[in-house]
């Protein structure tokens, strides 16, 4: 009953994830629940809810990095695309550090409480991202602090967004509002593809027992193709583990 609810999202920028995310909000309040949108939440306060205030939803939204302490200021400065340049490893430890604070307010309680939490990107990002920057081991990655606690809390299903790296830079090129991010570069996003979709990725994840789907965003498909398809997979998640039950 209090598990198999913690649904993570990642892929390429540009790759869906975040329709992805917004689909299964949305699954959950045609449910009828109380849904915290701590996107939302940590954009208008600057801050994190308190464990107590978050255990009143039904569901958690979220993503990473966050909207407020570290994980603004990885938005606002760490990767843009400015003269000052961060290392991989400043920018590793950012994002763990990000990490440990979102899991340890939000994410934790919320799993050990049973409440449903889709959360987009994690882990997987600094894994994939942060060595194609520059070389970093993974056991490295792997030893910090904030990183080691959301292995110790995986995903229970783990949506990669799979598409062409060529359609993700068409897509960055249309939106309205620019990242400006150091990585929006179609180099870097084919390296970081091909180890979003590499096999040492799904089993890191499967070893600690995330069910690993991957889902294609790419063309001729539509953002509400992918939103019917994302929310058939969780349904079909959810469906098998309650039978397990």
């Amino acid at each position: 009953m209090l598990k198999n609810r913690f649904v993570m999202v990642d892929g390429l920028d540009g790759s869906g994830k975040g329709t992805i995310v917004d689909a299964l909000q949305k699954w959950a309040e045609l449910k009828g629940m109380k849904v915290l949108d701590l996107r939302s939440y940590c954009r208008e306060k600057n801050t994190f809810p308190e464990p107590e205030e978050a255990l009143q939803y039904d569901a958690v939204v979220s993503a990473e990095p966050t909207f407020c302490y570290v994980g603004k200021a990885i938005r606002e400065e760490l990767v843009r695309a400015l003269d000052r340049r961060y290392s991989a490893i400043t920018l590793a430890q950012a994002f763990a550090l990000d990490r440990e604070m979102l899991y340890k307010r939000v994410l934790i309680p919320a799993i050990k409480a049973g409440k449903y939490v889709f959360q987009e990107r994690g882990l997987s990002s600094s894994l994939v991202y942060q060595p194609v920057q520059e070389h970093i081991q993974l056991s490295e990655l792997i030893k910090l602090p904030g990183n080691r606690t959301a292995l110790q809390f995986a995903p229970n299903l783990f949506i990669i967004a799979t598409v062409r790296p060529e359609t993700v830079i068409k897509r960055l090129g249309t939106r309205e509002k620019k990242d400006y991010s150091i990585f929006d570069n179609l180099s870097f996003q084919r390296n970081v593809d091909s180890r979003f979709r590499s096999d040492w990725l799904r089993q890191l994840f499967e070893q600690h027992g995330s069910k690993v789907v991957y889902l294609n965003t790419d063309e001729p498909k539509t953002a509400e193709d992918t939103q019917k398809e994302a929310v058939t997979v969780f349904e079909g998640f959810m469906a098998g583990n309650a039978k397990q039950d």
